[in-house]
């Protein structure tokens, strides 16, 4: 592994691993997949889409604190309200067309060859 990286354990444990390590002569991050000590897949991302993925973590971080709740007027007991109010949902970029309808068809049956 590079010497800047770091390894995170997935929640569902199995050694399932990912890693990223940063490769500065190839100006890339590389986030791979691994089970034990073999990789399944990597995905190397240009260091000028860091502050991109970052913003997304952040902002998913943010969505997952909950919010203080205020103190109550008049010197209430502090007990919480049930049906306070609900934090917001983390606004979703749409990356792609998403209009149009999907075409699903079957796929063709093709004679499977016979080997003598």
């Amino acid at each position: 592994m590079p010497s800047f990286g770091d390894l995170f354990t997935d929640v569902r444990g199995d050694d399932r691993t990912m890693r990223v390590s940063y490769h500065p002569d190839r100006g890339a991050v590389v986030v791979s997949l691994w089970s034990g000590t073999l990789c399944r897949g990597s995905f190397r991302m240009p260091v000028d889409d860091l502050d991109r993925l970052t913003a997304l973590l952040a902002e998913i971080r943010s969505s997952t604190v909950p919010a203080t709740p205020a103190a109550p007027a008049g010197g209430g007991s502090g007990a919480a309200v049930a049906g306070g109010p609900v934090p917001a949902a983390p606004a979703v970029d749409q990356t792609g067309d998403i209009t149009g309808t999907t075409h699903r068809r079957a796929m063709p049956i093709l004679p499977v060859p016979r080997v003598a």
